[in-house]
């Protein structure tokens, strides 16, 4: 199976900083890749550059066997922020629609086709009982599971999902990675959902993408998160260790310019 993404000796930075550097993986079409690493390290760097917001500043990465570029429509993206919040009184099924359609503000050539595209990616994230409330009225949760509708309606065949577990608690985004989790089977896409917290996606995700201190190890969980490559990555001694609930905990003495941040860190 050829990759729908793949990266050789693959560097990027901006200006004369360097975030990551000689980063080589391949994801596989129906692949659920989570994207993880601490605040900064370069996370939605790589979003930026399978989007074609950005070039590599050395390697080579193509998407779908080519460059990557902008507005490619294979493509549906969840930002970290949107632009229509939940104060915004439209309906969900409306927003989804719009999501596809949205080039024709009160022009519709065909709506009931385009209502029922848009309640289909409602009932692929199980929220079709969401179709005719406003987004004012639904929980963070309801939420996230509207703005993945968006990105579905189109659809693509790779979902880039940036945070979108950020404030949820644990339950719900365990909910909303099973949610995610069914798509990836039931569509056959390739998804990369960036996160904190590999906990919740622990037994969704085929593989991980961890980047850290300017470096990049991609593999099976548990091909990454060992303290054997976690410390090749983070350049210092870092102990992996998992609770009586089998969650993953990471647990590393910094050098002496961290060195008050001796504690455990649930990732």
């Amino acid at each position: 199976m050829g990759s729908i993404v793949a990266a050789s000796n693959l560097s990027v930075g901006y200006k004369d900083k360097t975030v990551w550097r000689n980063a080589s993986f391949g994801i596989d079409k129906g692949e659920f890749v989570a994207v993880i690493g601490p605040n900064g390290a370069g996370k939605t760097t790589l979003f930026r550059l399978l989007l074609g917001l950005m070039k590599p500043t050395s390697g080579e990465i193509e998407v779908f066997g080519s460059r990557p570029t902008r507005g490619n429509p294979k493509i549906g993206y969840v930002p970290q922020r949107h632009t229509i919040d939940n104060e915004t009184n439209i309906e969900c099924l409306e927003l989804v629609r719009l999501a596809a359609f949205g080039n024709r503000w009160g022009i519709s050539l065909n709506p009931r086709k385009e209502k029922k595209a848009a309640m289909n990616a409602l009932e692929a994230v199980g929220a079709p009982e969401l179709a005719h409330k406003s987004l004012a009225s639904l929980s963070g949760g309801e939420l996230q599971r509207i703005f993945l509708a968006e990105a579905l309606v189109s659809d693509p065949e790779m979902l880039l999902l940036d945070e979108p577990l950020s404030n949820l608690d644990i339950r719900r985004a365990k909910e909303l990675v099973g949610v995610i989790g069914d798509v990836v089977k039931s569509r056959n896409v390739t998804a990369f959902l960036v996160a904190h917290d590999i906990n919740p996606m622990m037994q969704f995700v085929d593989k991980v993408i961890y980047v850290a201190n300017g470096k990049v190890a991609t593999g099976t969980p548990r091909e990454v998160l060992t303290s054997k490559n976690l410390t090749a990555l983070y350049g210092t001694h870092v102990e992996v260790l998992q609770d009586s609930r089998g969650h993953i905990i990471i647990h590393s003495l910094y050098g002496s310019e961290d060195a008050h941040e001796d504690d455990y860190h649930v990732i």
